[in-house]
């Protein structure tokens, strides 16, 4: 009878271990993906094209595939944050690249804020760019 008890105490800790420790994986944290704006400054006007990269800052990869839900482009640099701008999302044509076109209706400096949900991690990434606009 002893073997027998012995054995499920065995498969009772096994499971506990196997519950415990096989199915939590590693979660990087929201503060380990930055934005970066691929050029800083761009062409004042109608259709204008903003290019930004998500980088994994742990390993200094791009994130490919990631879900960007929170777009905003203003003036807020500038000192007008009320002058925003329409801001459409353009299919990547690189992984880990975002594009966007805009309105940068005048000169000067204009903040992207963004919003992004990473593929299998928790939290949500968010920047805030400053770029340029210029003739």
């Amino acid at each position: 009878m002893r073997p027998y008890f012995r054995m499920r105490a065995m498969a009772a800790a096994l499971t506990i271990f196997v519950a415990t420790t096989a199915f939590q994986t590693a979660k990087a944290d929201p503060a380990d993906f930055e934005f970066r704006l691929v050029e800083s400054a761009i062409k004042q006007g109608d259709g204008a094209i903003i290019t930004v990269t998500l980088i994994d800052k742990r390993s200094g990869q791009p994130v490919p595939d990631a879900v960007i839900f929170t777009t905003r482009i203003d003036m807020a640099p500038d000192g007008m944050e009320m002058m925003a701008s329409k801001i459409e999302t353009l299919p990547s044509v690189e992984a880990g690249t975002y594009r966007f076109r805009t309105n940068l209706t005048m000169e000067g400096g204009w903040r992207l804020s963004l919003g992004a949900k990473v593929q299998g991690e928790v939290g949500t990434v968010e920047g805030k760019l400053v770029l340029k606009a210029v003739k």
